[in-house]
């Protein structure tokens, strides 16, 4: 796993709490919110159009805060956004995404990594007018991978997993 100078600070994160889950069965298909999902070791969640990609993908699932949901929404103009409308897998609170980048994390019964970035496409301005895509900039959360599979609900907590410090050996 790729280290960072920022790793010693992302153990202390408190914890979040997934607070919704979308699942799309097509690629273009509609975003379906549902309580609980299989997060599928390397593939990613069961019931979503990722698990038929090649395996090991970085972009397994894609995680967005409803804070960050908030600043979209204040700069495209929008009183509220529906997380649909984002097409992300996971919405999650109280936890800061960008410290999480490269980063490993539990929700549930499954473990996930940080991979990227996840920057906004093109049908943000479909999705959210004219300026979505800007809106977005910043603020489009994560992409992950699914190391270990396990049911993840929402209500889950999202803990950082203990990272090994210098000198330690597995």
């Amino acid at each position: 796993m790729r280290k960072s100078p920022l790793d010693r600070f992302a153990r202390d994160l408190p914890p979040g709490t997934l607070n919704w889950i979308g699942l799309r069965s097509a690629r273009r298909g509609d975003v379906v919110p549902v309580q609980q999902a299989q997060a599928l070791a390397t593939l990613g969640l069961e019931g979503d159009h990722r698990t038929s990609k090649a395996p090991g993908s970085a972009r397994q699932v894609t995680l967005i805060s409803e804070e960050f949901i908030a600043q979209i929404a204040h700069y495209s103009g929008h009183e509220t956004i529906d997380p649909a409308l984002l097409r992300r897998n996971l919405v999650v609170r109280g936890i800061n995404l960008n410290a999480l980048r490269h980063q490993r994390f539990r929700i549930g019964g499954a473990e996930f990594e940080a991979t990227a970035l996840c920057h906004p496409c093109s049908r943000m301005e479909e999705a959210l007018g004219k300026g979505g895509v800007a809106a977005m900039l910043g603020h489009g959360g994560l992409c992950a991978r699914i190391l270990h599979s396990g049911l993840i609900q929402v209500g889950d907590l999202l803990e950082v997993c203990p990272q090994e410090e210098e000198g330690e050996s597995a």
